[in-house]
């Protein structure tokens, strides 16, 4: 086998060495190149492996480096941890769990206020939850740690050390269920929540202002802790 190797991974073209692909002598990947007739090729004469392409490339980092280098906000730790044990990389999994062991515990607390949007032009029995905003607070470090590039900072102007604490972040999307899944993904678990319930104010609302959307405005909390 030539010393450069190229591989099609999932559609996602590599070009590495084979020594680096032989690092690990307990690995499948050891093994996989060490008998190399027994590999498929694409049509480009690629080697070719029916996994995660994306993925792959922290494969070889670690395989090169000895270490584990993940990009701020990565969120696909779990399937990056099926990647190692498919490929047989003990030494990379005790780095995955050991890093994710290894983060601070905290607390995030997620707030919303919402409506419903009501159809109209006879669509009037439509109803569409409708969020104006997904507030954030917490420690800052934190808050950025989980939530990356979707974190907007724009209404906080303080701009102190990483481990100050704010409640003026919010999300740059209105999705709640996928601010959820982040501290999920980040070893975070709901502790607590409270709701204010619709508001059924007779008041007069703001100028364009839908009345009855405003009879259904309401304001909850959800409280997120790592331990």
């Amino acid at each position: 086998m030539p010393e450069i190797v190229e591989l099609n991974v999932g559609g996602v073209s590599y070009t590495t060495t084979l020594e680096t692909l032989l690092q690990d002598k307990s690995s499948l990947l050891h093994e996989l190149f060490s008998e190399r007739d027994a590999l498929a090729k694409d049509s480009k004469g690629r080697y070719f492996l029916d996994r995660d392409g994306v993925l792959f490339r922290y494969i070889l980092d670690f395989l090169r480096d000895k270490a584990l280098h993940l990009p701020e906000g990565f969120r696909e730790r779990q399937r990056l941890q099926r990647e190692a044990e498919h490929f047989k990389l003990q030494a990379m999994l005790e780095c995955i769990r050991g890093d994710r062991d290894a983060r601070p515990p905290g607390c995030i607390t997620i707030g919303y206020r919402g409506s419903f949007q009501f159809g109209k032009d006879g669509l009037a029995d439509v109803k569409f939850r409708k969020l104006s905003r997904i507030l954030v607070c917490g420690r800052v470090a934190q808050c950025r740690e989980v939530f990356g590039d979707t974190l907007n900072e724009s209404r906080d102007p303080d701009h102190g050390g990483p481990d100050r604490y704010t409640s003026r972040f919010f999300l740059k999307h209105c999705f709640i269920e996928q601010a959820f899944d982040n501290l999920h993904d980040h070893g975070y678990r709901m502790a607590g929540s409270c709701g204010s319930g619709t508001a059924g104010s007779a008041a007069e609302p703001k100028p364009g202002v839908d009345t009855e959307e405003n009879r259904w405005n309401h304001y909850n909390e959800f409280v997120f802790i790592r331990d």
